[in-house]
């Protein structure tokens, strides 16, 4: 295999990704509610109303981020960066969960702290409840883009819906994903303070259901913190595209068999692939290094695979089959 072959860019580089339209849906739903709630925040004096405002503009700050994770992941390849640019989707998204774990949980819980020391009465519950439903109906806008998406997606994968989004190498997804859930199960917990507070007179209620939003928010911003950090760091692909890989390869009339395979994600839906193969016969070394090389321009030809590296295998090794992959 010549060492100065360039770089191929991914099949589909510089093309948006469906998680674009998710994350652009999302970035103009809680921009508009961030608005609603800051203003019915202001009017009110409610704490868990506060809580919201804070949380919808976390969110807002993070669809920003993940706009920018999105479009600068999909930057073709080049000599420095032989894999692509897939891996700024995790390094913009970690950034945005940073930033909901900080603005979000942090504001959410010190204000319902505060709220608990010096309790303050609200009014104008009224204005509370038109946002919350408002926001409400435009937050299930949101998710239900998310989950048509991940359900499709999971569909293909044979997956079940949780399990994809959790597992999914598209770290916009699944932030939208579970930023829009959060918000939902958020806009119960301040309807619920609120309404107690209304009924009860004390603002106790309402300071406990901002504090109850930002645990709930840090829950989601370290498990997303998590799930970047795993893949920043470099994880393996699934069995099943192991499985599939070694398929492909064995397809190949050149390929005698496969002894050695590594993949690993560098980017939503883009895998490094290396393999060690035997080839039919036992051709001149540069007629080895054209079939080589011709092999991985079929392999990278596929839009999933950012970059293929074949070598030959070592005597002795042994043969991998799809089941074992």
């Amino acid at each position: 295999m010549s060492p100065t072959r360039p770089p191929r860019a991914p099949v589909d580089a510089g093309e948006q990704p469906e998680s674009v339209t998710t994350v652009l849906v999302a970035l103009g739903a809680n921009a508009l509610i961030a608005i609603a709630k800051t203003v019915a925040a202001l009017l009110t004096g409610a704490a868990s109303m506060v809580a919201e405002a804070a949380h919808s503009w976390a969110d807002t700050g993070n669809e920003v981020l993940l706009f920018i994770a999105g479009r600068r992941s999909v930057r073709p390849a080049d000599v420095r960066h032989p894999v692509g640019f897939g891996r700024e989707a995790y390094v913009w998204s970690l950034f945005a969960a940073f930033g909901l774990f900080a603005v979000g949980a942090v504001v959410s819980i010190m204000h319902g702290i505060q709220g608990l020391i010096d309790p303050e009465p609200a009014d104008l519950f009224a204005v509370s409840y038109i946002v919350l439903g408002v926001a409400f109906v435009l937050e299930g806008v949101s998710f239900l883009q998310a989950l048509r998406q991940s359900r499709r997606q999971a569909a293909a994968a044979e997956h079940e819906v949780l399990e994809f989004v959790m597992r999914t190498s598209d770290p916009t997804l699944r932030a939208v994903f579970f930023e829009d859930s959060s918000a939902l199960v958020g806009l119960v917990i301040a309807f619920l303070g609120i309404l107690l507070h209304q009924l009860t007179g004390s603002p106790i209620p309402d300071a406990i259901g901002s504090i109850l939003v930002g645990v709930l928010l840090a829950v989601v911003a370290v498990m997303l913190i998590q799930q970047n950090r795993r893949f920043i760091v470099g994880v393996a692909a699934d069995p099943r595209i192991r499985s599939a890989a070694v398929t492909a390869l064995l397809a190949h009339p050149e390929v005698l068999r496969v002894t050695y395979l590594h993949i690993e994600y560098v980017g939503p839906g883009k895998v490094f692939l290396v393999a060690a193969v035997d080839l039919v016969g036992d051709a001149a070394e540069h007629t080895v290094a054209e079939r080589l090389n011709e092999i991985e321009d079929r392999l990278e030809a596929h839009p999933r695979v950012a970059r293929a590296v074949l070598t030959l295998s070592r005597p002795g090794d042994e043969a991998l089959t799809a089941d074992l992959a």
